[in-house]
């Protein structure tokens, strides 16, 4: 288990040593990047940064920069829909969810005083960052895991394995299509389920690929189902009932867009995912009825044969 999701690993080679070498070095490169981005880790550096918070900048890993400026962008991009700072918001949430109590709107409103990445100050030549206020709490949960996914894919390229696929917590990074196929076969969830897939398969190679759903998780009120993914300008759960798969060049803008797009409305979610050179697919359930908004881009990555309803 890795940042609260398991890690898979397919390496493709002729030379078996080789392949459980690399294995073995992927998972502790795995390993050191948990370290740094997780939060369940009470000694990892984001720990002892959320901890320095309205004390004083705190010197960070080159890794954590790099996530940093990348999320930053995401930031930017996003219009604030996708924010690593929403930290304070995540644990509420999640706390409300565990105790199954729905915070009331003064609660908040108040924790969402803490959330903005505008606020925070990133100091890239001292290499520093800084949460200006007690209690903000930065959470890379949205973007870390197709991070590490793609520095284990660019690691196995660097030593030579030009076929493989990491996956981590269903953010998917993968290199070359394996053994003269066309393409790695990657199933796309129906909402609302977990097992039931759409009944076309997604043929992807040198490719990311990340889905977000409330599928997992959420919170209903009054009939209303508040998805676990937030959004940081309400300060809610977004109540969407949708779907979002983004494929991407790499595992982080794949992940971070797949949440931003759960956000936006969908209009805005296209024009984000086009300006990224990427391809969205929306399914959302509509009275019963299966409803699918896509970017023109995204029919190139349907498998062309062996079509079937599946099941995981």
């Amino acid at each position: 288990m890795k940042m609260g999701s398991a890690f898979n690993l397919i390496i493709v080679s002729t030379d078996s040593n080789k392949a459980n070498h690399l294995a073995r070095k992927s998972f502790e490169l795995v390993d050191s990047l948990n370290h740094i981005f997780s939060n369940y880790d009470s000694s990892s550096e984001i720990s002892k940064i959320n901890a320095s918070a309205g004390l004083l900048p705190y010197k960070i890993s080159p890794a954590m920069l790099d996530l940093v400026q990348k999320s930053q962008d995401a930031y930017i991009q996003s219009k604030g829909a996708y924010d690593i700072s929403i930290g304070p918001l995540s644990t509420l949430w999640r706390n409300a969810r565990k105790a199954k109590l729905f915070p009331d709107a003064s609660t908040v409103i108040a924790t969402k005083k803490l959330v903005g990445l505008a606020q925070v100050k990133i100091n890239k030549r001292l290499g520093t960052i800084f949460l200006p206020n007690a209690g903000m709490q930065l959470d890379f949960g949205g973007i870390a895991k197709g991070y590490i996914a793609g520095r284990i894919i660019n690691y196995l390229k660097a030593n030579g394995i030009q076929q493989a696929l990491a996956e981590a917590g269903g953010d998917i990074v993968m290199s070359g299509a394996p053994l003269n196929s066309k393409g790695w076969i990657i199933g796309v969830n129906l909402p609302q389920t977990t097992d039931d897939l759409v009944n076309k398969k997604l043929q992807l190679s040198n490719c990311a690929a990340a889905t977000s759903g409330d599928v997992y998780q959420y919170f209903e009120k009054e009939g209303v189902k508040y998805s676990h993914i937030i959004n940081p300008l309400t300060g809610y759960g977004v109540t969407n009932l949708r779907n979002v798969t983004i494929i991407a060049k790499t595992g982080a803008t794949a992940d971070w867009l797949a949440t931003a797009c759960s956000i936006l409305p969908i209009k805005e979610a296209k024009t984000l995912a086009l300006s990224n050179h990427a391809a969205l697919l929306i399914s959302t359930l509509q009275k019963g009825k299966l409803h699918f908004e896509a970017t023109e881009n995204f029919k190139n990555y349907w498998q062309a044969t062996g079509i079937n309803q599946g099941k995981k």
